[in-house]
C-alpha cells in the first residue's frame, strides 16, 4: 500500500487546498491530512478540522492543536519536533509527502519518504488564505461551499406583514448576486392542520428557517439575503399567542436586520391577521423593541419602493 501524507493550516480551506488534497489522494492508496492549528488562530482550529473532514469524507484527517514552533528559526529542534507531530498523527511508514511548498522537501526527508510537490504557482486554483480573510468576497468562487457561511453576511427583511419584505428579498437577490431564503412561516402556516397556534408551531417555524438557510448558504454569494428569520418568529409567537415568549431568544443573529416601515398599505391576500391598522402598528413597535433588546444591528427603511430599495442596497454595502 502506497501511503501519503500532507499538512497544513488550512486558514481557511480554498479550493487550493481541496485540489491538492483531492490530487494527492489519486496518487496513493490512503491519504492521511494533518490540520494544524494554534489556540489565537483567526479561524477556531476545530471549526477547521471539521471543514476538512466534510470536504475529504475519503481523506483520514486528523487534528493537531498544541502550540509548537512554526518555523525552523523558532526552535533549534524544529525538524525533530514536527518529525514527532507528523509520525504520531501517521505511525505507518509514509512513502509520499505531498504539498505546494519548498518545506515539504526537508520533511520528506525527515520522515523518510519521497516528496511531492502540487502546483506550486498556483496556477489552477490562483488563491492563498490570506486572500480569502482579507476580502472574501472578491475571492468567493474559489471558496467551498462550506466555509462560505462563516464568511457571509446575513441579512434579514424584517417586520409587520404587507410590507413589502418578499419582494424586497427577491429584489436584492438579484441586485447582488446572491441567494435569498424565503419565509418558511408562510408555507408552514399553508399547511397547517389546526386553526390553534401552539408554541411547538412556532419552534418548528424557527427550525425549518435555519434548515433553509444552511441548506442554500453553501450556494449563496457573499451576501445572504433571508425574508424574516427566528427573531422576527418570536413576534409573530408573542402576537397570536398574546402572550410573552417562554425562553430568551438564543438562536444567532443577522449581520443587519432591514426593518421594514409600515407607511405601505396593508393589503389582504387571504392569509394575513393585521387588518386592524393598531394591531399592526403594535406589532412593528415590537419589533423595533425587540431588536434593541437582543442588541441586533438594524435599520429602518422606510419611504417609496424606490426609496426603500435605494436604502437598502446602502446599508447592505456598508455592513
Amino acid at each position: 500500500m502506497k501511503r501519503g501524507f500532507l499538512l497544513g493550516k488550512f486558514l481557511p480551506p480554498h479550493a487550493g487546498h481541496v485540489f491538492l488534497c483531492r490530487t494527492a489522494a489519486r496518487l496513493c492508496d490512503q491519504l492521511t491530512v494533518l490540520v494544524c492549528s494554534l489556540p489565537d488562530d483567526p479561524i477556531p482550529g476545530e471549526k477547521r478540522f471539521a471543514w476538512m473532514k466534510e470536504l475529504l469524507p475519503d481523506v483520514r484527517v486528523v487534528h493537531h492543536d498544541r502550540p509548537v514552533p512554526q518555523e525552523p528559526r523558532d526552535h533549534p529542534d524544529f525538524w525533530s519536533i514536527w518529525k514527532g507531530i507528523c509520525q504520531k498523527a501517521h505511525p505507518d511508514p509514509i512513502e509520499l509527502v505531498f504539498g505546494s511548498e519548498p518545506y515539504v522537501n526537508r520533511l520528506a526527508e525527515e520522515l523518510g519518504a519521497r516528496p511531492l510537490i502540487v502546483d506550486a504557482a498556483r496556477l489552477a486554483f490562483p488563491v492563498s488564505g490570506t486572500a480569502v480573510r482579507e476580502d472574501p468576497a472578491s475571492v468567493w468562487q474559489f471558496i467551498p461551499g462550506v466555509v462560505r457561511p462563516h464568511f457571509q453576511k446575513r441579512i434579514v427583511l424584517f417586520g409587520a406583514e404587507s410590507t413589502g419584505k418578499s419582494t424586497m428579498a427577491e429584489w436584492l437577490a438579484r441586485q447582488f448576486n446572491t441567494l435569498f431564503v424565503p419565509e418558511y412561516g408562510r408555507t408552514y402556516d399553508a399547511n397547517r392542520k389546526s386553526d390553534i397556534w401552539t408554541r411547538q408551531d412556532f419552534e418548528a417555524i424557527a427550525d425549518g428557517h435555519e434548515a433553509m438557510r444552511a441548506s442554500i448558504a453553501p450556494e449563496a454569494g457573499p451576501v445572504l439575503i433571508e425574508d424574516t428569520d427566528p427573531l422576527l418568529t418570536r413576534v409573530w409567537e408573542e402576537f397570536l399567542l398574546g402572550k410573552p415568549a417562554s425562553q430568551s431568544f438564543d438562536r444567532p443573529l443577522a449581520d443587519l436586520y432591514l426593518l421594514q416601515d409600515i407607511d405601505m398599505p396593508w393589503q389582504d391576500d387571504g392569509t394575513r391577521y393585521q387588518g386592524d391598522p393598531e394591531a399592526r402598528a403594535a406589532f412593528h413597535e415590537r419589533c423595533k423593541e425587540l431588536l434593541r433588546e437582543v442588541g441586533a444591528n438594524w435599520r429602518l427603511v422606510s419611504g417609496s419602493s424606490l426609496e426603500r430599495r435605494l436604502q437598502c442596497v446602502r446599508e447592505i454595502e456598508i455592513v
